[in-house]
């Protein structure tokens, strides 16, 4: 954003921000209520907009919780589906029982990355979304994907994710900056996890949110652990495939940047680059133009993120299309874990 778009911004961050203090105070004082449900929950959000890699945190998450013999319902708002106020069950933790139009993309791609281990639910009151999933589905505990904002579901540990990369944008409150709540407001989180922290180069990072919290603070990167082909669940060949491969790289998430440069990491040849809006909706003509865009510059192949997989099953491609399947790897895990178990056994005292 140019200086003279946030200078023209200004006020009405001025009132966002007015309001984001009157709308904490309330809770703060208990005028606006928090409400417990009958399961552990455990939030993780961020202050920012964009992506912050707190979704890839939730699917570690789950992941660890399902491997402790814990009953996992994620529990997320569907950002962009169809009928957004309707409680949809985008997986029962078995079977994905919705489609992308109902649950929308970052919903979807959990239920399928964690059939068998997690149920993902989708419903705008995340309170009512909790106590129908302990109900009927028997859930033990419940992850709310980016939850940090949604305060009238009270929750036993507050996990936020800041990107290293980009961490507070311009330092101002939406809409002239990518904050959405003031620094400041990090206080109330239980821990942090700091994501995209190449190299562990985040000690200034560390310094200037110590200034507002010693809440535990880890770090994150994440790699990529896999390729496959989009018509195949196969892996196998798919590294070899790429190998010495020219490549167009396409994806429509919150940080399509962090997204290339992961490809240049790992040594791919990337000729070209297409970065949609996040959570865009994509169509034949969006795939047919990176398709000439990537044979104007030598690709035969294109790669994309799982997140984006979940909405092109449906189209026509003239060129191989991979996806980069990606997992992230925490410094001291063991500790951000033990964490996510003590808030867990609290609540069975």
């Amino acid at each position: 954003m140019n200086r003279a778009a946030t200078i023209a911004l200004a006020p009405f961050s001025a009132l966002y921000g007015a309001a984001i203090t009157a709308r904490s105070s309330g809770y703060e004082s208990r005028f606006l209520k928090t409400h417990r449900v009958a399961a552990p929950v455990i939030s993780v959000g961020n202050i920012t907009v964009g992506g912050t890699g707190k979704t890839p945190l939730v699917q570690w998450l789950a992941d660890r919780l399902a491997e402790s013999g814990r009953k996992v319902c994620i529990l997320s708002r569907g950002y962009r589906r169809e009928n957004a106020k309707q409680r949809v069950v985008v997986s029962d933790g078995e079977r994905v029982v919705s489609g992308i139009a109902q649950s929308g993309d970052e919903a979807l791609m959990l239920a399928q990355s964690l059939l068998g281990r997690a149920a993902v639910v989708c419903d705008a009151d995340r309170m009512t979304g909790a106590t129908w999933a302990i109900e009927h589905l028997n859930s033990d505990v419940l992850l709310l994907d980016d939850g940090f904002q949604h305060r009238r579901l009270a929750r036993d540990l507050d996990i936020v994710t800041i990107d290293a990369t980009n961490p507070f944008g311009n330092g101002r409150l939406l809409p002239a900056g990518i904050l959405r709540e003031p620094i400041k407001n990090l206080n109330r989180a239980d821990c942090l996890v700091l994501t995209r922290t190449f190299d562990g180069g985040a000690a200034q990072l560390i310094d200037r949110i110590r200034r507002v919290t010693n809440a535990p603070i880890f770090q994150s990167r994440r790699a990529i652990k896999q390729f496959r082909r989009l018509d195949s669940s196969n892996t196998a060949n798919a590294v070899a495939e790429l190998n010495h491969q020219p490549l167009a790289a396409f994806c429509g998430i919150g940080n399509p940047r962090a997204f290339f440069e992961q490809l240049h990491a790992a040594h791919l040849e990337v000729r070209h680059e297409a970065a949609f809006r996040d959570h865009h909706r994509y169509s034949q003509a969006d795939i047919d133009r990176v398709t000439e865009d990537a044979h104007a510059k030598g690709a035969q192949a294109l790669v994309t993120t799982a997140k984006d997989s979940v909405k092109l099953q449906s189209f026509d491609f003239q060129l191989p299309c991979y996806i980069a399947e990606l997992e992230i790897e925490v410094s001291d895990a063991t500790n951000l874990l033990e964490l996510v178990q003590q808030a867990c056994q609290y609540r069975e005292w």
